[in-house]
């Protein structure tokens, strides 16, 4: 008996750094929105796995880190 398996196929994500990233080899993280969710990554070490949270998670970090209150 023959069986295949289909195997959703996955878009590429395009990955966005930071404008304060810099080529001196500062610390960054890369991130890629889809439908529902935010990626992250190590700009560095692309091969490590990434993070991923919903978009509310994300728009709230944001909101956070915008407004200067993180410690």
């Amino acid at each position: 008996m023959n069986v295949e398996k289909s195997v959703p196929a996955t878009p590429e994500l395009a990955w966005f750094k930071s404008s304060y990233s810099s080529g001196e080899g500062g610390q960054c993280v890369e991130v890629a929105a889809c439908l529902g969710a935010v990626h992250v990554r190590d700009s560095k070490d692309t091969t490590v796995p990434m993070l991923t949270v919903q978009t509310g998670a994300w728009h709230a970090f944001v909101g956070y880190a915008a407004r200067g209150d993180a410690v």
